[in-house]
């Protein structure tokens, strides 16, 4: 069964800093015609930063769409013609600081399916140093070393309720449990 929607018309209704707003028409499978709203996002990387005696690097952060704070991991939007692993290594050190000397792709997914196109690619960082952050203006973020096991747990509990850290606790316990082997970049 073939379920692709075709495109009949399209136009971008609004266009932001980083983000587009896109109404398309298609063509259903069953020949009817819908109406599609969705955004359109350059893509993200975020990444598991983990020390060597197994602690998380996290970041609280206040969410201004959701009206909260949340506990997150390091991650921002790719800028331009730019990798998704040169993204992460940037997000990494403006956000935390850290700096790391090994690097795994992990995945990637699309956090937000049913309005955006935006996808996240996944790394892991080891190897961390410290060096100065370097955040842009207009960012505030604390940064805290939690241990995985809590970090873990709070994610269960639903004290850590931002979708892309949950999705990258999974990859990462995969990763430990040797069901993902990860690609070095």
């Amino acid at each position: 069964m073939d379920l692709t929607e075709k495109t009949l018309r399209s136009e971008q209704v609004f266009s932001g800093g980083f983000l587009q707003v896109t109404r398309a028409e298609v063509s259903l499978p069953d020949g009817k015609v819908a109406t599609r709203e969705f955004i359109r996002h350059p893509g993200a990387a975020a990444v598991l930063a983990l020390t060597d005696d197994g602690q998380l690097v996290m970041e609280r952060q206040y969410r201004y769409p959701a009206g909260r704070e949340f506990w997150e991991i390091p991650a921002g939007k790719l800028d331009p013609a730019e990798l998704p692993h040169d993204t992460a290594r940037r997000e990494l050190l403006e956000e935390t600081g850290f700096t790391a000397r090994q690097w795994l792709y992990l995945g990637k997914a699309w956090p937000c399916i049913g309005y955006a196109d935006e996808v996240i690619h996944y790394y892991l960082a080891t190897g961390l140093q410290l060096q100065q952050r370097q955040l842009d203006e207009g960012e505030f973020l604390e940064v805290l070393l939690l241990p995985l096991d809590e970090v873990q747990q709070m994610a269960l509990s639903g004290e850590i309720a931002d979708s892309k850290t949950i999705v990258g606790l999974h990859w990462l316990a995969a990763w430990q449990q040797g069901k993902l082997a990860g690609e070095t970049v």
